[in-house]
């Protein structure tokens, strides 16, 4: 029989004996591993040797992470700074919370150091891993899956989420005297949307890799001005609490900027492809 809703899970975490496997840190590791996979693959084709992807990628990764965890905190402070907040909270990770904004920031600062260290171009690296990054968010939005948590407005649609009262400390669903987690209710499944649009996005970047031949960085600025689109559509959608500018999400005016940023990088990287094929013709002949 085909349910009339998603189901959610009820535990977000996994004891095995004294160890803890959460649910939210697999999808991370997950999408981690994806990415570097097929980066690798990528950049042979860009002439990289064996191993300069996880050279670079330790660089990138732990700045990654980094990077979200302090855009979540900075942008959402009050679980943490506010009235009854627990300023060690903003260190457990695993109980959800990085901002993609500040993970592809960082991440990509944590790149450029690991491709000046190993010796690798770095906008041959940047473009080589944006697919990979892409696959990597949409495998990482199923951690919000396991911690019921980034949902939209109430619905009767089949794919409704169901989703429960959360305990994020012990990583389960509330349950209520008879022992029973306690539902919310149903609503929009955004964390799936996004995991749909990252999908098509990083279909796309290879597609549009294999088709034409762009300048050094330009798909990169492709995947940088193509994320936002989708999100903005899906931040509007969402109900959770988020910090409010001019009566608009704080990450909605993070998508417009995060655009506007890679259009100007597609169109920079474009125009210094064309006058280094301008250049190389006349520097041939001498």
């Amino acid at each position: 029989m085909i349910p009339a809703t998603i189901p959610s899970p009820t535990a977000g975490v996994l004891h095995l004996g004294p160890l803890p496997i959460r649910g939210y840190a697999l999808c991370i590791l997950l999408g981690i591993v994806v990415a570097v996979w097929l980066t690798e693959r990528r950049m042979r084709t860009r002439g990289g040797e064996p191993g300069q992807v996880m050279d670079v990628a330790a660089y990138a990764v732990v700045a990654g992470i980094v990077g979200g965890r302090l855009y979540h905190v900075i942008t959402t402070p009050d679980p943490y700074w506010g009235e009854g907040g627990h300023p060690l909270d903003a260190f457990k990770i695993w109980e959800g919370g990085l901002g993609i904004w500040g993970a592809v920031a960082l991440g990509a600062l944590g790149a450029w150091v690991g491709c000046r260290r190993v010796g690798v171009r770095f906008l041959d690296f940047a473009d080589a891993a944006a697919p990979g990054v892409a696959i990597a968010q949409g495998i990482g939005r199923w951690g919000n899956w396991f911690n019921n948590e980034l949902y939209g407005g109430r619905t009767d649609l089949p794919w409704g989420l169901t989703i429960h009262q959360w305990d994020s400390g012990a990583g389960r669903a509330v349950r209520d005297a008879s022992g029973d987690p306690v539902v919310l209710g149903t609503f929009h499944p955004t964390f799936l949307y996004e995991f749909l649009w990252v999908m098509l996005l990083a279909a796309v970047l290879l597609l549009v890799d294999r088709r034409w031949s762009l300048a050094r960085g330009q798909l990169f600025g492709l995947y940088i001005a193509g994320y936002p689109i989708g999100r903005i559509i899906i931040e509007k959608m969402r109900t959770d609490e988020a910090e409010l500018i001019l009566g608009q999400r704080l990450n909605v005016w993070t998508s417009i900027i995060v655009f506007l940023i890679g259009v100007a990088v597609f169109v920079h990287t474009g125009r210094r492809g064309r006058r280094t094929r301008e250049v190389e013709p006349e520097t041939s002949t001498m």
